[in-house]
């Protein structure tokens, strides 16, 4: 059984690089937005605000958008890490689409029988977001995927991330961290703490159904393997961990002084071997 989803998930892998090419030899791509002016520009209505606008428009209401822009060396670093952790851990190593991780999510979803695992990229996300939306097809799909290459093309890895950080849905009317952390917290984006940072990183699954500031078990949950791998890579002391998790922190010997790590999420990999998968639970779909 193993082995036959092995084989599943790779001919599966083989088949969406066969799409591509597809869209690319028949035109398709050739209709796609031009992504190279986010470089310098940064687009004040996505796909994703517009649909929302549409939705509310059809109940009679004008949809609210709070959306504020914070230079990605302002955002606080704990929550530039565990957003990394929460959504896609290798994003800084791979290219736009994350191959190991589209088998891995084709063998699991094949072996549970439905979707519980979506494979999708930091930068697939951004591009579903500017320009496609949320509607599930597998024209949509393809189309966000060869959105997410040029986009790895045109840009750097750290504008990609500044941009999905500031443009993503963080709740009804929401988009970007630093309306999202003053919206929940009462805080700027600059100044999250180890478990804001992790509630927040853990509603993008579904930031409209789940409240940060009023965890459900669910969301607690996830924030905890948050926080875990974030105290397990140094950027967060055992002290603050247990502080985050509601835990009293152990007392510290006389005369100790805590040094945090050095913030090294900049623009370099994570400092360890082999990164983890995403945090996701039974029932999650991160596409």
């Amino acid at each position: 059984m193993k082995r036959a989803l092995l084989i599943a998930g790779a001919c599966a892998a083989l088949l969406v690089a066969a799409l591509l090419a597809y869209l690319t030899v028949t035109g398709i791509a050739a209709s796609l937005p031009d992504v190279s002016s986010l470089e310098h520009r940064t687009p004040s209505r996505t796909a994703l605000m517009d649909l929302r606008a549409e939705e509310a428009r059809k109940k009679g209401r004008v949809a609210a958008v709070d959306q504020r822009w914070m230079p990605y060396e302002r955002i606080s670093p704990l929550l530039r890490r565990a957003v990394l952790i929460a959504e896609d851990d290798a994003f800084f190593s791979h290219g736009a689409l994350d191959w190991n991780e589209i088998q891995a999510s084709m063998r699991k979803n094949l072996a549970a029988g439905r979707t519980m695992r979506g494979g999708s990229t930091i930068t697939q996300q951004l591009a579903k977001n500017l320009y496609l939306g949320p509607e599930r097809t597998v024209t949509r799909k393809l189309k966000e995927m060869m959105l997410a290459r040029r986009l790895e093309a045109a840009l750097t890895k750290r504008r990609i991330f500044e941009l999905y950080l500031n443009l993503i849905e963080w709740g009804d009317g929401i988009y970007g961290i630093d309306a999202a952390a003053e919206r929940h917290f009462g805080v700027s984006a600059a100044n999250l703490d180890p478990r804001t940072s992790a509630l927040l990183a853990a509603v993008i699954i579904n930031p409209r159904r789940f409240d940060p500031a009023h965890p459900d078990r669910r969301i607690e949950r996830r924030a905890r393997m948050i926080l875990s791998r974030m105290r397990r890579r140094g950027f967060i002391s055992e002290e603050e961990y247990r502080v985050a998790i509601g835990e009293a922190p152990p007392s510290l010997p006389a005369d100790t002084t805590l040094v945090p790590p050095p913030d090294t999420s900049a623009g370099e990999p994570l400092p360890e071997p082999g990164p983890a998968p995403p945090v996701t639970a039974a029932g999650t779909t991160l596409d």
